[in-house]
């Protein structure tokens, strides 16, 4: 099936089930019928995603943040960097590259990509977690062209089966230049169907932690789809949420080396979902949120609140290592998301130093936010090494 009949497809299957009420099938054929996804899910040849690593979207991201992080020891960004300069791509900043080649018509009702979705009834997802790779070499802003391989390597059913299972997609993404490393002959704008096998083969390993030869990241997210609420099981939770905030709280287990707290705004949202190319309508639309997802707020981006510990500990370790040519690279990050945050509402950004490996060994970091009420958000771990 070409990719236009799989985002036809897959947007009206989800737009029925948004209409629809919740399955009634007995808990036994519910549980049974859901079988073949973790097949069909990861025999899926996803497009290959192009983008020209320039400056600009980076520059945006940094000019976005500045009134959110601790005050940096350079000076807030102002003009765009040039391409004749080979500036390294900070860490996280990927994240706003490669953006989804989806027309607007494609797009699930809740505005998001079809290409990964399980289909009906599993018609909201959130951002669960990841694992992100950095190569020593990590990709240039200097306007070559790049290429995202993307492939969903896993898939998990959880949950009681009776109606209310959840489905785990893990995806992974391999990101390096456009470049057959055999010949060292960048690949045409417009590839032919042979190119991008030799592309797929050169970039996909059966090892998820090895890079290879044309591999600089390495990501994995893992994305939760879940069944739709009914309108009153939403207005109840969204009064619950309004009233007694995110209920169980899970505190951090040590005390934080440092801390920096920030009020993430609407606006911020909307900009970070303009440099994602993503239209998910629970970061852009408060009413959707409190009736359909049955939150209070504008939920913030998974992603975004990586990028804004990453940007944190980078501050910190600047302190620590004045020498730019001498500051240990961030390696390896893991995190999951364990509660919503929200626009309009504080969050504490921490981090502890569990090893520190100084100039000639590898650091290690514990990083979280906590929410307004104090308990955690997101949870991950750094590792660092030398430069």
């Amino acid at each position: 099936m070409s990719k236009s009949n799989i985002l036809t497809t897959a947007r009206r299957q989800a737009a029925r089930a948004f209409q629809s009420p919740p399955c009634n099938l007995p808990p036994h054929r519910r549980s049974s019928s859901l079988t073949h996804l973790p097949t069909e899910l990861t025999s899926r040849r996803l497009p290959l995603t192009y983008d020209y690593l320039t400056p600009t979207p980076s520059h945006l991201l940094n000019i976005t943040l500045t009134d959110f992080l601790p005050p940096n020891l350079q000076q807030p960004p102002t003009m765009l960097p040039s391409t004749s300069t080979a500036h390294p791509l900070p860490p996280t900043h990927h994240l706003i590259y490669f953006p989804p080649a989806t027309p607007p018509s494609t797009l699930l009702p809740d505005g998001t990509d079809p290409l990964q979705s399980p289909g009906p009834p599993f018609v909201r997802r959130m951002w669960a977690g990841g694992r992100i790779l950095f190569s020593r070499t990590p990709p240039t802003l200097a306007g070559n062209r790049y290429v995202c391989m993307e492939g969903i390597r896993d898939v998990q059913i959880k949950g009681n089966p009776d109606g209310s299972e959840k489905i785990f997609v893990a995806i992974e993404r391999r990101i390096g230049p456009a470049v057959l490393r055999s010949t060292s002959t960048p690949l045409p704008a417009s590839s032919k169907d042979d190119s991008e096998e030799l592309m797929r083969r050169a970039f996909w390993r059966p090892d998820p932690d090895e890079f290879g030869s044309s591999t600089q990241i390495i990501e994995r997210r893992t994305i939760v789809f879940m069944r739709a609420v009914t309108p009153s099981s939403s207005a109840t939770a969204t009064s619950t949420s309004a009233r007694t905030g995110s209920g169980k709280i899970l505190k951090a287990s040590h005390a934080p080396t440092f801390t920096h707290t920030l009020t993430p705004t609407p606006q911020l949202l909307f900009r970070y979902s303009a440099l994602t190319f993503n239209a998910h309508s629970i970061h852009l639309d408060k009413s959707y949120c409190q009736s359909v997802e049955g939150r209070r707020n504008l939920l913030v981006h998974g992603p975004l609140s990586l990028t804004l510990m990453i940007e944190v500990l980078g501050r910190f370790l600047a302190v620590k290592f004045p020498d730019v040519e001498k500051r240990p690279r961030i390696a390896e990050v893991e995190y999951r998301n364990l509660a919503p945050l929200y626009a309009g509402e504080k969050m504490n950004v921490c981090a502890r130093e569990v090893i520190d490996g100084g100039l000639h060994a590898g650091g290690e970091y514990e990083v979280w936010i906590e929410g307004k009420e104090g308990g955690l958000a997101v949870r991950g771990k750094v590792k660092t090494e030398p430069t």
